[in-house]
């Protein structure tokens, strides 16, 4: 059984969606999603609507508080702030029509054992939903979203977005493509090898981070050598035939388990 939250953001012109992946949904998360949303979409709107989530507002007698952290993070990234009125989903229909994507992964129930085979499901779930006809507008959000990106604003200095991103520390990425953490080494993308990157460890997870944007993730664990699959195949393209790369990347991994 997997527990899981995912964070929903939409454009409002294009309905342009992303889900994005978490364990927990600490105002850390809606931040690190944020700045993650932003940079996936290249910039900032105008304005997001936010729903009450708790760990960003409370109410007092009726009456709305706001983070005090997250009034300062929307103000350096200079957007305003919206919320949905309390139990009225009709003031969030963009994105309460996204939720529907719990139907789409139902269909995918048995078919992934890991917790990186689910976050590629809903990645897939995700590329769906952006290139299917929307029914406001008859488009699909993919389109829509070119133009739409021109009129976001930039994000503010690379200073100001570190300032708030929960990292615990930084360090290069290897020539083996990994990185090292706690005495074990796990992989990235091959194309990050040289590269420095940002490391943040979440209920037992290790999240490696590139400018901001989440590059791979792995669970804490006694081996040695960890190797995602899709990182070591890509590690081994250049080096042997297209045909044999998957067989010799599962041998080859098998072998890793077996010795470490």
């Amino acid at each position: 059984m997997f527990v899981l939250q995912v964070f929903d953001y939409k454009l409002g012109h294009s309905r342009y969606i992303l889900f994005i992946y978490r364990r927990s949904k600490t105002q850390q998360d809606v931040i690190d999603c944020l700045i993650e949303s932003f940079k996936t979409t290249g910039g900032v709107p105008e304005e997001i609507l936010f729903d009450n989530m708790t760990s960003i507002v409370s109410f007092n007698g009726g009456h709305r508080n706001v983070s005090n952290r997250m009034i300062q993070f929307a103000k350096d990234f200079g957007f305003k702030m919206r919320f949905a009125k309390p139990r009225s989903p009709e003031t969030k229909g963009k994105v309460e029509t996204a939720n529907k994507f719990m139907s789409r992964l139902k269909v995918y129930d048995g078919d992934f054992e890991t917790e990186s085979e689910l976050i590629n499901i809903l990645a897939k779930i995700n590329k769906k939903v952006n290139t299917e006809v929307s029914q406001a507008t008859n488009v699909p959000p993919i389109l829509l979203f070119q133009k739409e990106k021109e009129l976001l604003k930039p994000l503010p200095s690379k200073h100001v977005v570190e300032s708030y991103l929960g990292y615990d520390r930084t360090t290069r990425v290897s020539k083996d493509s990994m990185i090292t953490y706690k005495n074990a080494k796990y992989s990235t993308p091959p194309k990050y090898i040289g590269k420095n990157v940002s490391l943040k460890e979440v209920n037992g997870r290790i999240a490696i981070y590139f400018e901001g944007i989440r590059i791979a993730e792995h669970e804490i664990c006694d081996k040695k050598i960890n190797y995602l699959k899709e990182h070591y195949v890509e590690l081994l393209r250049p080096l042997v035939n297209d045909d044999d790369v998957e067989a010799i990347a599962e041998e080859n991994l098998r072998q890793f388990d077996m010795l470490l």
